[in-house]
């Protein structure tokens, strides 16, 4: 064998190293990209766990999830309750749904959520408000989705938003958004 056969039998070595090494690589990746995937999962589903355990644990927290959020008696500060675990829903919601348009996460995660909004909290005073703030954070196919979802393919934010008494819609401009 000559010099040059052996520099090119040291090429084709090489080459089918490079190729097994980029074999390897990829199968890398997607063994890390299950591992992130079930990991985003189990995050999800914790977060939820959390909550279900806070409600059977924690007596204050059980009557406070307990109250009539549609009532017309609520106080100030059971109202402020409200839609701050409201906008908690919400914000996981967000994070959910944008996780599952990536691609990061099981659509049944989305699913889940979305089907206890639909058992009445959304169609709240209180959760129209918190949504009608929030929905400008969100791109205008988040909103169509989730107001479908939400309210029906019939309904649209102006019904939404004219469900709100007068006092609700201007209860914004008096909140305190200076610190």
């Amino acid at each position: 064998m000559t010099l040059e056969q052996l520099g090119n039998l040291g090429e084709l070595i090489g080459s089918l190293g490079v190729i097994v090494s980029l074999i390897y690589l990829g199968r890398q990746i997607q063994q890390q990209n299950v591992i992130t995937r079930a990991q985003f999962g189990h995050s999800l589903t914790q977060r939820l766990y959390e909550r279900y355990f806070q409600t059977s644990k924690d007596e204050a927290y059980a009557e406070f999830m307990a109250l009539d959020w549609a009532s017309d008696s609520l106080t100030p500060v059971e109202s402020w309750r409200i839609q701050m675990a409201i906008l908690t829903y919400l914000v996981d919601l967000f994070d959910v749904y944008d996780k599952v348009q990536a691609g990061l996460v099981d659509q049944s995660h989305l699913d889940t959520r979305i089907n206890t909004l639909k058992l009445g909290v959304m169609k709240t005073a209180n959760a129209k408000m918190v949504w009608s703030y929030w929905k400008n954070n969100r791109s205008p196919d988040f909103v169509h989705w989730f107001e479908n979802e939400i309210y029906g393919e019939e309904s649209s934010i102006a019904d939404i938003d004219r469900d709100l008494s007068e006092e609700d819609r201007n209860a914004g401009s008096k909140l305190n958004t200076r610190r």
